[in-house]
């Protein structure tokens, strides 16, 4: 899952954006609006977190930008009013929820995952053959044998999950699971791909198509 964090308050932006990281997403951070909507060209984002008040552009612009077009990104807008007005307005202007500061780490979590679940092929849990992917809740397991995987993992095995049998190339995995941060140039997918179908076992799973990518 891939997020993007829009807060000028650089502390509060940062320990978002870990906290983000720490729940298994790739979280990209950025501190005022222009920045916000020149990674939102480049980058599909699966949950934008767009504090109200930034600086350069509004949150309300960058909101109404956000949400229209085609590829149309699910916001939760923060704001630091708890008016209903000021709600009703956020929600008016393209925005999927809204959360008030201060608020919980716990419930931004939550919020962010039940946007994410919104989409009609992406269901909560996914099953493929004999391996279930409980996307809630973190969790996969193989016949009735739970495995253990790192974040990264399990973000790159939902993301082939979600393709329902498509080759997905290594860039479209970097760019889904791994945030800005992430070097194009490494071999970080490989080398996950790899650990990923030690930990699933035999028969095979993922397949690699040469010159194109993995499929499960």
């Amino acid at each position: 899952m891939r997020i993007l964090v829009v807060e000028d308050h650089q502390l509060l932006a940062d320990r978002i954006g870990e906290g983000l990281r720490d729940a298994g997403m790739a979280a990209d951070v950025v501190y005022d609006g222009a920045s916000a909507l020149e990674q939102a060209k480049v980058t599909p984002y699966d949950v934008v977190v767009l504090d109200r008040d930034i600086p350069v552009i509004h949150g309300d612009r960058v909101c109404r930008e956000l949400t229209s077009g085609e590829a149309k990104a699910r916001v939760i807008m923060l704001t630091a009013s708890s008016e209903i007005y000021d709600r009703v307005a956020g929600l008016e202007l393209g925005a999927d929820d809204y959360l008030c500061k201060p608020f919980a780490f716990e419930e931004l979590i939550a919020r962010v995952r039940a946007l994410a679940r919104r989409e009609p092929s992406q269901p909560a849990i996914v099953v493929r053959d004999d391996l279930t992917i409980d996307r809630a809740r973190l969790r996969v397991s193989r016949g009735s044998s739970p495995l253990v995987l790192t974040h990264k993992e399990f973000g790159v095995l939902e993301y082939l999950a979600s393709a329902d049998g498509a080759v997905v190339s290594a860039e479209e995995l970097l760019e889904h699971v791994w945030d800005m941060n992430a070097d194009p140039f490494t071999n970080t997918v490989a080398v996950t791909i790899a650990r990923l179908r030690k930990k699933l076992g035999e028969p095979p799973l993922i397949t690699t198509v040469v010159g194109a990518g993995y499929r499960l």
